[in-house]
């Protein structure tokens, strides 16, 4: 399936070759998941999760229906939302967060969260491809953006830090940790990109 975005090509071209994404997608991508975040955050907070997770669905239905090949990006979708689960289910259970709306265990994070984190795939092969081969700067955005995007959800009542400085300093070891592996694994997944033509 061809991308329905015009696809700027990298240099230099030619067997092997790969497509990139455009300004326009780029940004398409940061207004619609910027969008589908705050969603899901103040839906929390309202007490309404379920309104704001179906935000970050339809953004990631959006994404996959403008990739070139969209079976490889839900595949990196999925993973995500995976990782993302085993990740919130730990910070759970460390006891420094508490969130209002959308756990169904106590135990367990809530739906939402792990619905951001498979809308955090959607930018890995388009505003964050930036970061491959660069591991050390990706551990680094991580180690700051993370906590950071975190804090900004409390800010908004999605969120409560129950002890803000061992919960900070938690996320930040973990996004340090983790987007450098899913930085390495979008690449793997690429399904934004499509090989160029090669020609005769």
């Amino acid at each position: 399936m061809a991308s329905i975005w015009p696809q700027a090509p990298a240099a230099p071209t030619g067997a092997g070759a790969t497509t990139r994404p455009t300004r326009a997608m780029q940004l398409a991508n940061v207004v619609i998941s910027q969008a589908a975040w705050f969603a899901a955050v103040l839906g929390a907070a309202a007490q309404h999760p379920m309104a704001g997770t179906a935000c970050v669905a339809a953004a990631i239905a959006w994404h996959l229906a403008v990739s070139a090949r969209p079976a490889q990006e839900a595949k990196l979708v999925l993973l995500t939302g995976l990782v993302g689960a085993v990740v919130e289910t730990l910070v759970v259970l460390q006891g420094n967060v508490a969130y209002p709306s959308g756990q169904p265990f106590s135990d367990l994070p809530p739906y939402w969260m792990v619905a951001l984190w498979a809308l955090l795939a959607i930018a890995l092969n388009v505003t964050l491809r930036w970061l491959r081969g660069r591991w050390w700067l990706a551990a680094a955005v991580g180690a700051v953006a993370g906590p950071m995007a975190f804090s900004a959800g409390v800010r908004m009542g999605g969120a409560q830090f129950l002890h803000p400085g061992l919960a900070v300093a938690t996320l930040a070891l973990v996004w340090a940790v983790v987007l450098p592996v899913l930085v390495r694994l979008s690449a793997r997944l690429d399904g934004v990109t499509e090989p160029e033509a090669i020609h005769a």
